[in-house]
């Protein structure tokens, strides 16, 4: 894929990912009763709240991929069962 284009699509997704997270925090602020924040902090805080979920998603993501090749290869090294 281009890199030009991988770039948009990324930055496409990274923009979308943040109005997703300020429209969940705006909703949580009002179902709470709470007063939502003004725009500036209400950014601030859905960049924070993509950032930490990456974060999880990368660590757990490793988690798993390692708990599949252990499960894939046996403890001398060759191919889990049926291969």
């Amino acid at each position: 894929m281009d890199e030009k284009i991988k770039k948009g699509l990324k930055k496409a997704v990274q923009h979308a990912e943040k109005g997703v997270t300020k429209s969940i925090l705006r909703w949580k602020y009002k179902k709470e009763g709470k007063q939502i924040p003004l725009e500036d902090r209400l950014e601030d805080e859905s960049r924070h709240v993509a950032d930490r979920a990456h974060e999880v998603i990368v660590r757990r993501g490793k988690n798993v991929w390692n708990e599949l090749k252990k499960a894939y290869f046996k403890r001398d090294g060759k191919r889990g069962p049926g291969e």
